[in-house]
């Protein structure tokens, strides 16, 4: 079977016939069977130079033979599920040591479930009931943060999702990225009533936008001048761009911090974590719930452990390097096209726009027809990008400059082509 003639039995089966909205895009999605290093085949047979590795989970690269050694090593399919092992504890320690503001965690099962639970914390531990969200920042599919969301959310026109009682939506403040005066003004009208603040330091689900400079120092000490918690969501950045988090590289001290994609390897993964005072309310020291069959299972425990071995040794300037390449590469046609490309580091995104793009506002600006004609010469030709204007691509540590340069070439034929 084609992947038309499998996504005609998924429509079957699933809502969509996705499992995740974002893997949607027409006529229909292609489908994959393989995957090594940085490519991927679909069912047929056809090689891409993947882009999206796994909405950067997979920085490592697919069947790296470092990781994947290691992985056999540990033995994990001799260890019991729903039981403590010894690789939950290796596996700490070493997030631990890289990211010293995470004194107590709990893992769990995707990022969606770590932002649940530290909001619940969040709230325990204050009091209060408020949180306040970005703009279009993406922290998962739960009630609490389905509000003004990015990702898949905004992409099909659902930022706010039908579904969550009014109740819930009027515990949600929702602040403008990158706009310190407009979240100084919800201070100062909800002071006493705001648990937390809950932010991507880089926003990268709607594309990519960095943090101007100082923008996270000021929230940080919004958030200690009135008594509210600073939840950092790291779940893209954490181990992305160093043996840490980005927090380390922003001199941050967030309260909460919330890990998920690399640090699993590849495998179902979430974390929660922070300040000791504050994970000891999580039962049972304390009387915050918080469970799950599958956390902190033996399968993601092996993955994640040899993932951040191997990352411990990893040259990220490398990664750095090839997206710099590529904006080399592509800089004569975005000047010339009026196309804005956001990085940093490992990370970028085009945006068909001629202005800066640093909010919710100024992403909307892009012509996300014209991206997705874009993205679909690129699949055409055999380089594979996230599938979404409001999505990031990745390099990982497998990506050779000779792939990047081919990408980039091809790039540069899409931008073309999406003119007419």
């Amino acid at each position: 079977m084609n992947s038309a003639d499998l996504f005609n039995k998924a429509k079957n089966m699933f809502p969509g016939g996705v499992n995740s909205p974002v893997r949607y895009y027409a006529p229909n999605p292609v489908y994959f069977r393989k995957a090594i290093g940085d490519r991927i085949f679909d069912v047929n047979g056809k090689e891409y130079l993947d882009f999206n590795m796994g909405f950067g989970a997979m920085i490592a690269g697919y069947g790296n033979e470092e990781v994947i050694s290691e992985v056999h090593e540990l033995d994990y399919l001799s260890i019991p599920l729903g039981v403590p092992s010894e690789l939950e504890i290796l596996l700490a320690d070493e997030i631990k040591a890289a990211i010293p503001s995470i004194e107590m965690m709990r893992f769990t099962n995707s990022g969606t479930e770590a932002t649940m639970h530290a909001i619940r914390l969040a709230r325990a531990y204050t009091g209060r009931k408020l949180i306040i969200k970005m703009n279009a920042g993406f922290h998962g599919s739960h009630d609490y943060v389905l509000i003004s969301a990015g990702s898949g959310a905004l992409t099909f026109g659902t930022p706010s999702s039908p579904g969550i009682p009014d109740e819930i939506g009027k515990t949600v403040l929702v602040s403008d990225y990158n706009n310190i005066a407009d979240t100084e003004a919800l201070f100062k009208k909800y002071r006493d009533q705001i648990a937390a603040l809950i932010v991507e330091p880089i926003l990268g689900n709607i594309g990519l936008i960095n943090p101007d400079a100082g923008y996270l120092k000021n929230l940080e000490k919004i958030c200690h001048e009135n008594g509210a918690l600073l939840i950092l969501d790291e779940v893209i950045t954490g181990f992305r761009f160093g043996y840490n988090g980005y927090q380390n590289i922003a001199d941050l001290n967030p309260d909460l911090t919330i890990l998920g994609k690399i640090i699993g390897g590849g495998l179902p993964i979430g974390l929660f974590g922070g300040k000791r005072k504050i994970m000891e309310m999580i039962s049972p020291s304390g009387k915050v719930y918080q469970s799950g069959t599958f956390s902190a299972n033996p399968a993601t425990m092996a993955s994640g452990l040899a993932t951040l071995h191997y990352l411990k040794n990893a040259d990220y300037k490398y990664i750095g390097k090839m997206v710099d390449l590529i904006t080399n590469i592509l800089q004569p046609y975005i000047n010339e096209h009026e196309i804005i490309l956001n990085q940093y580091q490992s990370m970028f995104q085009i945006f068909f726009t001629g202005s800066r793009v640093y909010n919710f506002k100024s992403a909307m600006a892009s012509d996300s027809k014209r991206f997705m004609s874009f993205f679909k010469y690129c699949l055409q030709k055999g380089v594979y990008l996230s599938p979404g204007q409001y999505e990031t691509n990745f390099i990982g540590f497998l990506h050779s400059p000779e792939d990047v340069e081919i990408a980039a070439t091809v790039m540069e034929g899409g931008i073309e082509a999406s003119r007419n």
